[in-house]
């Protein structure tokens, strides 16, 4: 691995691990912020798994961004979007 790849990559552990420690951020919050969350995160890691054919499920790539199963994480940390959240979501889209 070439030194830029290394650095990129640890560069990425790191956003992984920082997405981890912070539960108390919502993927819909992230959402409107940053227009990407931790589920776009594990489908880019997903496919890039799959162009260099690497099979990877969505569960597997999931589970890599978030550190346990989906649903885990969903059950232990994911809150009901607020009314809120939701208009600004869909403003943030555009809609």
């Amino acid at each position: 691995m070439d030194q830029q790849t290394e650095i990129e990559a640890a560069a990425f552990r790191r956003l992984v691990a920082h997405f981890r420690q912070r539960t108390d951020v919502q993927n819909i919050d992230m959402m409107i912020l940053a227009g990407f969350c931790r589920n776009c995160l594990s489908n880019w890691v997903q496919e890039a798994a799959n162009e260099r054919g690497v099979a990877l499920t969505k569960d597997q790539a999931r589970a890599e961004v978030y550190g346990m199963s989906y649903s885990d994480w969903k059950e232990q940390h994911q809150l009901e979007a607020t009314p809120e959240q939701l208009a600004a979501m869909k403003a943030a889209k555009g809609d």
